[in-house]
């Protein structure tokens, strides 16, 4: 008798017992022009541990001094979770993780005939006869050691078995099947696991480069493995590792296996995006900006009716929103909520009128964001809206070594406040104000300029920055979308401009005049 994979009856997934290893620091810094400072690093593993992530993998001590320095301060945060070291099957390598006051290491070590004699020049015997002095020199030493059979999804399942059983009677706490370019089906992986699981603790590593990540980790589960290797939003080399948050709502949600605190894996996977640079797809599952998007007009109003209706999990399980997008196919009820959404109503005649409007916009090619709805809004009803805040002029500087910007905005009085204009009371209209700012780049001077000029806005937050799209040639037009919030408020704009840094900075100021309305209270001051 057999279950899902293949594995046999003691071995499922709804009795299973997981825990996660997260090498986002290590395998996933790997992915191509990803290079994490010690300070971000820092950062996703307290954010991992606020997950409730098990292992870390913070980084290859071997490396290279900056490489130490980094893993060093992750295992200075005292973190629950074991922090590790990648080492290759070199003493020198495990020396340097002790460097680093590690809990353990990730001894890799070559599996498959391709590794053994062609990557290294051994013999499987040498590489067994290694393995173990490894093993015995790392556990004296006091370390936690798993051992990772390099390439074990193309390895002989005989010789990985021995590799496995030396290992763990020389002390190693687990040994790893590696699918290391992700070579394997979920068949192959469940029977190299129960093979292994047999000997000992087992663990998967799995990655996406036939798009069966997840899949071979349920796999290796439901055959015995109780900790699963992954990274943050699938981070990685080539097509990436298995998604650790992927596998955590697979688990929890078609099995009811409970593994990390699910309400933490969006601003987990934000963490990563930010400071990685990689931007998951729009369609990924649980951290991509589409995965609750509605926007069909039949899908927007069931959902209306039923939040269930057309989502497989609550949006809040992962700690996130329910969107309702505008475009061409939205419908009657969804232009309704999103307008009800900034505290409008419209009457029956007007909806019709904003909704072909809405749908117009979008099939000329347009996303259309908050602050189109918005102006469609207005001008259909003829409502006037007094702006707060209008950007009058920005120039900004990048060949130096800091990159600085200025602004020159129009901002209502009513909005900041005495203490920030010198005025002993609040007056009426308008106040000029000019400021510069210095920053990492151009745009991100200009953003603190604008800060400045507005003096306040710690209580108006960034949350997405996006370049959507860029023609073609030497006019070419950048189009900068923007998400800001302000309390409970969101609102999204998108400006195009020749020039990046103004598209931004237009985009950023259109959001903040939305914000600004009048239940609002002003501006929070600055304390720079």
């Amino acid at each position: 008798m057999t279950d899902l994979f293949g594995g046999s009856p003691e071995h499922t997934l709804s009795n299973a017992d997981v825990s996660f290893l997260d090498t986002t620091l290590r395998d996933g810094e790997q992915a191509p022009g990803v290079s994490l400072t010690p300070e971000e690093k820092v950062e996703i593993a307290e954010a991992l541990e606020r997950s409730g992530v098990s292992v870390v993998e913070a980084g290859s001590a071997c490396t290279g001094e900056g490489e130490r320095a980094a893993i060093s301060r992750v295992t200075d945060l005292g973190l629950d979770a074991t922090v590790t070291s990648f080492a290759r099957g070199l003493q020198a390598d495990i020396d340097s993780a002790l460097g680093c006051d590690v809990d353990g290491v990730n001894l890799v070590v070559p599996s498959s005939d391709r590794h053994v004699e062609r990557k290294v020049g051994s013999t499987r015997d040498e590489v067994l006869d290694s393995t173990v002095e490894l093993v015995e020199y790392a556990t004296d030493h006091g370390l936690w050691v798993e051992v990772i059979g390099e390439d074990g999804s193309r390895a002989d399942l005989d010789y990985l078995a021995a590799l496995a059983e030396v290992s763990l009677d020389a002390g190693a706490d687990r040994f790893c099947f590696a699918d290391t370019v992700g070579h394997a089906g979920p068949e192959q992986t469940a029977d190299a696991v129960e093979r292994l699981a047999a000997l000992g603790p087992v663990s998967a590593h799995t990655h996406d480069d036939l798009g069966l990540g997840v899949t071979n980790a349920l796999a290796a589960v439901e055959a015995g493995a109780d900790l699963v290797h992954a990274t943050v939003n699938g981070v990685g080399e080539r097509a990436g590792n298995v998604a650790l948050e992927e596998v955590v709502m697979a688990l929890s949600h078609v099995y009811d296996v409970e593994t990390l605190d699910t309400e933490t894996l969006y601003d987990l996977g934000s963490v990563v995006a930010r400071t990685t640079g990689m931007r998951p797809a729009p369609n990924k599952a649980v951290t991509g900006a589409n995965a609750f998007a509605h926007e069909s007009g039949i899908h927007t109003d069931g959902t209306l009716k039923d939040d269930r209706m057309y989502e497989p999990y609550q949006p809040e399980a992962v700690g996130r929103e329910r969107r309702l997008v505008l475009g061409k196919h939205a419908g009657r009820a969804g232009v309704r909520a999103a307008l009800a959404e900034h505290g409008l109503d419209v009457s029956e005649d007007e909806l019709g009128t904003v909704v072909e409007r809405v749908k117009d916009l979008a099939e000329r090619g347009r996303r259309v964001t908050d602050a189109d709805l918005l102006a469609v809004t207005e001008d259909v009803t003829g409502r006037e809206r007094e702006r707060r805040v209008e950007l009058l002029k920005v120039t900004a500087t990048a060949g130096s070594a800091t990159p600085t910007a200025s602004v020159r905005l129009d901002v209502d009085q009513s909005v900041l406040g005495p203490d920030q204009y010198g005025d002993d009371e609040v007056e009426e209209g308008t106040v000029e104000r000019v400021a510069s700012g210095t920053g990492s780049g151009p745009v991100d001077a200009a953003v603190s300029a604008v800060r400045k000029a507005v003096g306040g806005a710690t209580d108006v937050h960034l949350t997405a920055y996006h370049v959507d799209a860029i023609t073609g040639g030497t006019d070419a037009l950048v189009t900068v979308e923007v998400t800001m919030a302000r309390d409970d408020d969101e609102v999204t704009v998108a400006h195009s401009d020749a020039d990046i840094t103004r598209a931004s900075v237009e985009a950023m100021v259109d959001a903040l005049d939305r914000l600004l309305t009048d239940e609002q209270p002003r501006l929070a001051p600055t304390t720079d």
